[in-house]
């Protein structure tokens, strides 16, 4: 930006006399009247300022409306807004589940708060406050200390083992077609969730020769290429020792008028999760399914305390899986204790309303 400036102040403008211009000298008729004295370099000078950048106008005018105190009083509603959104979502395990789970509702979609920063922004300077353009730096702040870490690359090449999690839905109208699908994933571990009467037997035909081990247990299976030693520790054939998987498919999560956000078996089967894991044995732990929840959501503390989500360490960006149209939420989960994560991610849509979870882990 120096350099436009620069050769404007340096270079000469066109030479021009007073005859020129117009005026007259001292002895331009002879007539004793007195030429016009110009300081020197007026002319360079004024020639200098002509040439500024359109540029330096505008930072100058920015510069001089920026100082201006009407802009400064103006939309303090919107500087409050800007303020009290980013204590919100820093301080969101603090709003109470008390009245309808609202803290949990909050929390299962708590990284859309930030779509209100640009909503403000756009209204700021329609506005012209400046107070609330300078206040949106406290809630973009703690937005991107909460999640901008989803935002970059953390997958490391290199695994030893793929596992995926799919809440195959119960109505899916082509099970043929999904368990095609998943085999394509080329997961050494499948665990399917949502698993109907009608639709067992589907699935069962359609993996069997790819995954020739598999157990299921209500509406959840798990399938293995490696030989399963009983319903929940997984022999893997090789020198690492046994790894411990879990298959879950927690209650649903309902909002309606009377109850709000109704999660009460849901919390249950959390906290039933979180006692399992803290007994098992095995040091290698990997769980996986539709748990009806965000990690973020209070109620799953009891597995988070003990176990990290595959995404959050290894993923990129955010990896949300329901609904399947358009994904908003994360709630098909891949959490793990004992090994590392490489990769996390979400497969392509199939006839269900939630996307397949993928991941890789090394011992």
């Amino acid at each position: 930006m120096m350099s436009p400036l620069a050769t404007a102040a340096t270079s000469p403008g066109p030479h021009r006399s007073d005859d020129d211009a117009g005026g007259h000298g001292a002895g331009g008729h002879g007539g004793g009247r007195a030429g016009r004295h110009r300081p020197p370099g007026h002319r360079r000078r004024e020639l200098a300022c002509g040439r500024l950048p359109g540029a330096r106008r505008a930072i100058g005018r920015a510069t001089r409306l920026g100082s201006s105190p009407e802009l400064w009083k103006r939309g303090p509603v919107l500087a409050a807004l800007a303020v009290l959104l980013g204590p919100f979502m820093l301080l969101h395990a603090k709003i109470p589940n008390r009245i309808g789970n609202l803290g949990s509702l909050l929390e299962t979609f708590l990284p859309w708060f930030g779509l209100f920063v640009p909503v403000l922004l756009v209204v700021a300077l329609w506005r012209r406050s400046a107070s609330a353009v300078v206040a949106l730096l406290l809630p973009v702040t703690v937005w991107l200390n909460l999640f901008g870490g989803l935002l970059s690359e953390k997958s490391h090449p290199g695994s030893d083992h793929t596992v995926v999690s799919h809440n195959v839905g119960a109505d899916n109208p082509d099970p043929v077609g999904t368990a095609r699908d998943l085999t394509a994933s080329g997961a050494d571990l499948l665990a399917l969730e949502e698993l109907t009467p009608q639709a067992r037997g589907t699935y069962e035909k359609e993996l069997a020769k790819a995954y020739p081990y598999h157990t299921v247990l209500g509406t959840v299976g798990l399938w293995s290429r490696l030989p399963l030693s009983d319903t929940e520790p997984v022999d893997t054939g090789m020198d690492y020792g046994p790894l411990a998987v879990y298959v879950a498919h927690l209650g649903s999560a309902r909002v309606n008028p009377r109850e709000g956000f109704s999660t009460a078996q849901r919390d249950r089967g959390a906290q039933a999760l979180g006692k399992a894991v803290a007994a098992e044995q095995n040091e290698r732990v990997v769980l996986l399914g539709d748990l009806n929840g965000t990690m973020d959501d209070r109620a799953f503390a009891g597995l988070t305390s003990q176990m990290r989500s595959a995404q959050d360490a290894a993923g990129d960006g955010f990896g949300f899986s329901w609904p399947a149209k358009f994904p908003v939420a994360r709630i098909d989960q891949v959490l793990v204790r004992g090994v590392e994560p490489e990769s996390s991610w979400a497969l392509s849509a199939t006839g269900s309303d939630h996307l397949p979870v993928a991941a890789e882990i090394s011992w």
